[in-house]
């Protein structure tokens, strides 16, 4: 045991040097976690309306609303929270679109595992509401995106979600 909480304290000694960061900070992202080293999830989604998908405002760009998968939470139930408290509408999801390795598809980079689940969803009704997350929300038509929060998702992300929505599978 002592041998691998070394190599956890040298890992993070490297990463530190390379990422210039305080050694403090990067032991705070990943060597917190004494478990087994899962990855997080992250749901997104994919709500349309006369073709266009809705967006959230976070720090001036937008994103699918979405967010961390809670404790206790399915995707499906953590799905229709976050969409609730970032956009101020109820959805219904249908099913999964995709799956992704977040650090293949965003960047930065993360040091830790992140797996996007991106879902389409049936817009139930419902209007924005101010909080503490999000300072707007709007539909957009896939050529007329605004600037994006491309930690969040991408542009071609947002592609792949159209296309889901079109297709039948």
């Amino acid at each position: 045991k002592e041998r691998f909480e070394r190599i956890r304290e040298i890992a993070a000694e490297m990463v530190a040097c390379k990422a210039d960061m305080p050694k403090e900070t990067v032991e705070g992202l990943f060597c917190g976690e004494k478990g087994y080293q899962t990855p997080k999830l992250d749901t997104r989604a994919a709500i349309f309306k006369d073709d266009k998908i809705l967006l959230v405002k976070e720090d001036g760009r937008w994103s699918l609303p979405g967010g961390w998968v809670d404790v206790a939470e399915s995707v499906y139930s953590n799905t229709v929270k976050e969409v609730k408290e970032e956009a101020g509408v109820d959805v219904k999801p249908l099913r999964v679109i995709a799956l992704q390795d977040r650090n293949r598809h965003n960047l930065p980079r993360y040091i830790y595992s992140i797996c996007k689940v991106f879902v389409l969803c049936e817009l139930l009704g419902g209007q924005f509401e101010n909080n503490s997350e999000t300072t707007e929300s709007g539909f957009f038509a896939l050529d007329n995106l605004p600037l994006l929060f491309t930690e969040k998702n991408t542009c071609e992300q947002i592609k792949m979600c159209f296309e889901a929505k079109d297709s039948q599978h």
